[in-house]
């Protein structure tokens, strides 16, 4: 599959799930919490005749990469709500993320889930 249909493709994605949240944030965020890009993933994998298992690893670990993320989507409106600047609750959102990253990962490591 050429690189460059996989870019329009993701690319289209976006673009659609971002002009459907300027008409409304509800149905902007349901179609975008949906996994289409690491659905898009695995379909390319499977085009491109990955393995089985590299394709079951890649949905094993998105499962445990995405409980991190979780809170950025708590604190990001709550810090609007204090009427922070964009960028800083961005940048915070991220730095939370990044730690909540840190945090699971040696708490999996405990239980024998290995994410490093």
């Amino acid at each position: 599959m050429s690189i460059w249909l996989k870019y329009l493709i993701t690319a289209a994605l976006v673009v659609l799930i971002s002009e459907v949240a300027k008409r409304s944030d509800r149905l902007g965020a349901f179609i975008g919490a949906m996994p289409w890009v690491t659905t898009l993933v695995m379909i390319w994998m499977f085009v491109e005749r990955q393995a089985p298992e590299k394709i079951a690893n890649h949905a094993y670990y998105t499962f445990w990469y995405v409980l991190p993320t979780m809170p950025m989507f708590l604190l990001m409106p709550w810090l609007f709500r204090k009427d922070w600047n964009f960028w800083l609750v961005l940048g915070t959102g991220a730095m939370a993320t990044f730690a909540c990253f840190g945090v699971l990962g040696l708490v999996l490591k405990r239980f024998g889930i290995d994410l490093w």
